[in-house]
């Protein structure tokens, strides 16, 4: 099997070489924004991203992974050491949850004597087939140089914080030097100091859901249509800011376990602004103030090594952006004013004025007041002119009266042009070909085109052209907007170097607003779908459930339905007729618990959940092609890891477990996985058309059998009625033959259902037949073995045994009897 993964520099091929020399020519290659696919799961989500992971691990049976994640579009690094199986699905769960564009492993990670086997694992992977793997020099994993990395790089007010964390984690530290020296080397990025948003995240303080559960659950995107909006992202997804967004994607994929210190404050800060209306309308004006302040703050501090006119311009607009977002804090501040639940309050104070002050000042000292972002190009070119103060360098005075003078020339011109040749033509700017005229088609139909125009183009009912004159006149202007932007990058720069003394305050602010965003989203959700605030439990008791997408789908048409888990009914079995809707009920019930511990309110009338550490559902019966695997096969795949992972705190949802092979295998195998999984102590609802898994596993300690409910009213005529109620109720399914009543209801020709009506009569016929057949056998036989015994008896009388010989040979007898009649009623056969 070909490897999705390829390597710059292996251990078999070039022992040794410099970072940059084997890793800068692949970056330009595939780090590109645009180069490669986005899993749909990842948590920052969008190809634009660019999020690199460094990857250390030990050997042994628990081997120990350190992680290290870098997403140098938005400045975060995510610290995490995992002790892991064998299998190592809390790592894979990971990578595929943030889906870097490239990995890094010491390269004795690759060789054959010390292969690793997380390299191999990682080669077999599914969703992580894009990704590509660079082998770096062992001397770039080094602890020393990873704590210097977070000493020079981290907040100041976060270093204490981080040491902590990082304390005895060798392996992460070690994996953050390797990714800082690949960010510098390879992509020739420097991140400045004191800005780069480091954290620890430990693994067991999130839920953990693999690839296959996002995508069968529609976590973030809809199986069938991607574009659409039915999925829980979709649903929930009420944020302004692209912050909000990216915070929501992120906190679906890794819900939070901790309820004293995330889920509580959450629910009652989404309670606080759903009653508290008025303060709910103001923040939610006050966020659509805001851009995506994550990536601003991030081009601020990661800078290329060259600088050039485009850097020195870009840097003008990010001051002007930073200007913007400071002007925004102050309304959302404001609009926080009346809140009392802790987090909302935790939020205000990161917004309160002082915080932002000592940046306004900075701003006003070099930047123009009346100054501010602007969106069309030759709005954002007048700005960047006239950003800097006036006074403040002579020669940038002079240089913005010449581009002052040449743009009232190019107007000058064109109102000539008009007169001259009776023309009716507009002034429009672009980056690309600086001024240029538009005029209408129609005003030439009578008349013929001057020849004064050039570059002449069309599009739609418009003209758009040039005059060599107006061509000179705007190379002049771009070459005083140049002299301009270097005149004013000095000034700019050092005004950048000042501002980034108070990035990690600008950061927090703007993780503040992404939370309050989330926050406010979950909010217009709960209020207008009627969600209910969850409590946290030992059992999962709710009432009234909805499913959140298919309510959306079918607002008048959803019934809801109630649920109860614990541990005397761990084990729910779901049968029903098809289409009765199992698989939406149990597909709830693991919806709403990811919602429950997001920390939103949740589609109930009342709702108590417990903590779920991982969640596992098994739903999926399309064939994979590409891996040459049938459903069976992915069926079996996907259980085995299941089975392997679950265990007390974990929630799994099966759907038609083994229908994709023979009737028989198919029940053996969903009979022995239930066992297994009765055994492991988990939470699971389990979907199914057999029958027999009710009754084998009825009387079992934990198993709980539901059904959902059908009304059938004329099976008999051709004008059938088969009716779903959606409703689930005790026991297992009573209505036989529901597939043939269910056919004949919806249209198929009477004709076939006929035919196997009559099939299925011959069948249960001859089951029945054998059944009797089986037990009059069973009668034979025990009447022959009592007839054995008697025999044996009689002649006993006459024996000449002694009493303790007979009594020795009758205790025999005894037991060969009670063991050979048990024999007869458990399987019908005996030896006679």
């Amino acid at each position: 099997m070909k490897t999705p993964f390829r390597s710059q520099n292996t251990a078999t091929s070039r022992p040794s070489t410099s970072l940059s020399q084997h890793t800068t020519s692949h970056y330009q290659h595939s780090a590109t924004p645009g180069r490669r696919s986005r899993a749909a799961s990842s948590v920052w989500g969008g190809e634009q991203h660019q999020v690199i992971c460094a990857i250390s691990e030990s050997r042994g049976i628990s081997p120990t992974v350190g992680l290290a994640l870098v997403n140098i579009s938005t400045n975060e690094a995510i610290l995490s050491q995992i002790c892991d199986t064998q299998f190592f699905f809390k790592t894979i769960t990971k990578l595929q949850v943030y889906h870097p564009c490239n990995i890094l492993m010491c390269d004795t990670s690759s060789t054959r004597a010390q292969r690793s086997r997380l390299l191999s694992v990682l080669e077999h992977d599914d969703q992580l087939h894009n990704v590509q793997v660079h082998y770096l020099d062992r001397e770039y994993w080094s602890e020393t140089a990873g704590v210097e990395y977070i000493q020079t790089l981290a907040f100041k007010a976060d270093l204490e914080a981080i040491k902590v964390a990082i304390q005895g984690h060798f392996f992460a530290t070690c994996a953050f030097a390797a990714v800082i020296k690949f960010v510098e080397a390879s992509c020739q990025l420097s991140i400045a100091s004191h800005t780069l948003r480091v954290r620890y995240q430990p693994s067991e303080h999130t839920m953990m859901i693999d690839a296959s559960t996002i995508h069968s659950l529609e976590l973030i995107q809809n199986l069938h249509n991607p574009k659409s909006k039915d999925s829980l992202f979709g649903l929930l997804n009420e944020t302004v800011t692209p912050m909000g967004s990216r915070l929501l994607r992120s906190t679906i994929l890794q819900p939070s376990t901790q309820v004293e210190s995330v889920l509580n404050p959450r629910y009652e800060a989404v309670q606080e602004l759903a009653m508290k209306e008025d303060v709910f309308f103001e923040v939610r004006k006050a966020l659509k103030g805001f851009i995506d302040v994550e990536k601003l703050l991030t081009s601020l501090v990661i800078v290329p090594h060259e600088p050039c006119i485009a850097a020195s311009e870009m840097a003008i607009d990010n001051v002007l952006a930073i200007k913007s977002f400071i002007m925004a804090v102050g309304p959302l501040y404001e609009s926080l004013m009346a809140v009392r639940s802790s987090l909302l309050v935790r939020i205000r104070d990161l917004c309160r004025p002082e915080m932002v002050h000592p940046v306004i000042e900075l701003i006003r000292e070099t930047i123009n007041d009346d100054v501010i972002s602007m969106k069309t190009p030759i709005d954002r070119r007048n700005q960047r002119s006239y950003a800097v103060r006036t006074g403040v360098n002579g020669l940038l005075d002079v240089a913005r009266q010449t581009y002052k003078e040449g743009t009232e020339d190019i107007y000058q011109l064109v109102d000539e042009i008009n007169n001259t040749h009776e023309t009716d033509a507009e002034v429009k700017f672009d980056d690309r070909r600086g001024f240029w005229l538009r005029l209408r088609r129609a005003d030439f139909d009578d008349k013929p085109i001057p020849d004064v125009l050039i570059n002449m183009t069309t599009k739609g009912p418009w003209i758009e052209c040039q005059t060599m004159s107006l061509v000179q006149l705007s190379n002049r202007v771009a070459d005083s907007h140049s002299e301009i932007v270097i005149l004013s990058d000095r000034l700019i720069q050092e005004l950048i170097n000042k501002i980034l003394e108070h990035v990690p305050s600008l950061f927090r602010i703007c993780e503040g607003i992404s939370l309050l965003d989330m926050l406010a989203a979950f909010c217009q959700t709960a209020a207008a779908r009627d969600y209910a605030r969850p409590e946290m439990s030992d059992t999962l008791a709710l009432k009234h459930a909805r499913h959140p997408i298919c309510e959306r789908v079918h607002p008048d048409r959803f019934v809801p339905n109630d649920v109860f888990a614990n541990q005397q009914h761990r084990f729910q079995i779901i049968t029903g007729c098809n289409m009765s809707g199992k698989s939406t009920y149990i597909r709830m019930v693991a919806l709403i618990q990811v919602m429950a511990q997001m920390g939103s309110f949740v589609p109930a009338e009342y709702a108590a959940v417990p903590i779920v550490h991982q969640l596992f559902v098994r739903m999926s019966t399309d064939d994979s092609i590409e891996a040459n695997m049938s459903t069976f096969s992915l069926e079996m795949r996907e259980m085995a890891f299941i089975l392997r992972n679950v265990d007390q705190s974990t929630l799994a949802i099966i759907d038609e477990l083994g229908r994709g092979t023979s009737t028989r295998d198919g029940l053996a195998i969903a009979v022995a996985i239930s066992e297994a999984l009765l055994q492991s102590g988990s939470t699971v609802w389990f979907a199914t058309h057999f029958q027999q898994l009710a009754r084998i596993l009825g009387s079992r300690p934990g198993v709980l059998n539901l059904h959902l409910g059908t009304k059938v009213e004329d099976m008999s005529k051709e004008q059938a009625k088969m009716t779903m109620l959606y409703k689930v109720n005790s026991g297992p399914v009573q209505v036989t033959r529901y597939g043939l009543n269910l056919a004949r209801a919806i249209g198929l020709p009477q004709r076939f259902v006929d035919v196997a009506d009559t099939v299925a009569q011959q069948l249960e016929a001859e089951s029945t037949s054998r059944k009797q057949q089986c037990e009059s056998q069973k009668l034979s036989k025990r009447r022959r073995l009592i007839l054995n015994l008697h025999e044996t008896l009689s002649q006993l009388r006459t024996t000449d045994m002694d009493g303790d010989a007979l009594r020795s040979y009758l205790e025999g007898l005894q037991e060969a009897f009670v063991l050979r009649m048990e024999a007869i009623n458990s399987n019908g056969h005996s030896e006679s």
